[in-house]
């Protein structure tokens, strides 16, 4: 009976929070949609409105991967598997989440050293650099994670 009642509350818990994110993606995309009608109505330079919607775009994706990862891992039925392989769970869901944060991060920086050269603004290109330096040590955080767990066996 209780594990019945931590599987209810847990598939409670996950699908509330998918439906969480998932309305927020959707706000994001429609926010999108609308700043880029309403930058084009007024007349906005047509580049600077589709870089911020590439960043807004990015956002609302990660969001997006952020859903479908709590609904795959916490709305199902796990009662014969170990529920308590947090390493194995992470090995499965973070490489998708921390690659589209990556894509985001890797993305705000190239549009980033856009903005300040279109701007002549070349004294500012610290924080691009700074923002892409922190996604490949990002990025070779979660390749070294893959690394040291690659080995990972669960104890019977």
């Amino acid at each position: 009976m209780n594990n019945t009642l931590h599987l209810l509350i847990r598939k409670i818990f996950a699908l509330s929070f998918t439906l969480i994110f998932l309305g927020l993606a959707a706000a994001i995309l429609i926010s999108l949609v609308v700043s880029v009608f309403e930058g084009i109505a007024s007349d906005v330079d047509i580049m600077q409105i589709f870089l911020s919607s590439i960043n807004t775009g990015v956002i609302g994706l990660a969001v997006f991967e952020l859903a479908l990862v709590i609904n795959k891992e916490y709305s199902s039925n796990k009662e014969d598997e170990h529920e308590d392989d947090t390493i194995a769970t992470l090995r499965r869901t973070m490489p998708r989440f921390i690659g589209t944060v990556c894509v985001a991060l890797s993305l705000e920086g190239l549009i980033m050293v856009i903005k300040y050269s279109q701007l002549d603004l070349a004294g500012n290109l610290y924080y691009p650099v700074a923002v892409i330096s922190c996604t490949a040590l990002l990025l070779s955080a979660l390749g070294l994670f893959l690394h040291l767990t690659n080995n990972h066996t669960v104890s019977t």
